[in-house]
């Protein structure tokens, strides 16, 4: 019998669950991954909690480290950047710039893209349509695009030219803009990022995992995801 792969990972179809997957088809390490069904809120059970204490996706246990845990995207990709050598730079300088880039990502371009999505595509179909907080999460959002926009003006990636954890880790969240309804027109290195690591065969592998939502991308019709979608988290929002 062959041994288990080093990494365990749990997760779901979401921006932030793509980012190991991403990674760990770059890297081309084998990984055993385990689906999170958010329909049976499987993330809040008490199995997974012992794992990851904020019952949200995605975790990974490290079997070759002590089955060590790590929880929260940002900090995973860390990780395994370090555990592997890949996609963080062992030069200060851009080491640090990639790990500013990062969180850039965690604090702004995830957050603020989240809520455009969760006011837009789970609160009004909720019965809780607020233009105010839709448009204050939109603008935000389209303000943090325009800051990548400028970064990538003469770069291949964010950091240098190397593809690193700081792509990773932004590229599925910047990428959904269509789900947020935020316009990218006119921000046109932004675009051409996209163009390159839409061309990853890794990325297109790590994307269909655990399945594919085309409708994130905008290359569906996502009427039925919309609702389905809806639905999946009606009772997280607010009754009046």
């Amino acid at each position: 019998m062959s041994a288990k792969p080093e990494i365990h990972l749990y997760t779901a179809s979401t921006m932030n669950g793509w980012k190991p997957t991403i990674f760990l088809e770059e890297a081309e390490v084998e990984y055993e991954l385990t689906y999170i069904d958010f329909a049976k809120k499987e993330q809040k059970s008490d199995w997974y909690t012992k794992l990851n204490p904020n019952g949200r996706i995605p975790t990974i246990v490290d079997r070759g480290n002590d089955d060590f845990v790590v929880f929260e995207s940002g900090a995973i990709l860390w990780y395994l950047a370090e555990k592997y050598g890949v996609f963080l730079s062992d030069d200060p300088k851009l080491r640090s710039e990639t790990l500013q880039w990062l969180m850039f990502q965690m604090a702004g371009v995830g957050p603020m893209l989240g809520q455009a999505m969760y006011f837009q595509r789970i609160a009004a179909p909720n019965g809780h349509d607020e233009p105010f907080s839709i448009k204050r999460y939109v603008d935000e959002s389209r303000r943090l695009l325009e800051v990548l926009n400028a970064r990538l003006e003469g770069r291949a990636y964010l950091v240098g030219d190397s593809y690193s954890i700081a792509d990773i880790a932004t590229y599925p969240w910047a990428r959904a803009y269509p789900w947020a309804r935020v316009s990218i027109d006119g921000l046109d290195h932004l675009r051409a990022w996209f163009d390159r690591i839409d061309a990853r065969p890794a990325v297109q592998r790590a994307l269909e995992k655990p399945k594919p939502v085309p409708a994130f991308w905008g290359k569906a019709d996502e009427a039925a995801f919309l609702a389905e979608n809806a639905a999946r988290f009606a009772g997280d929002v607010k009754k009046t």
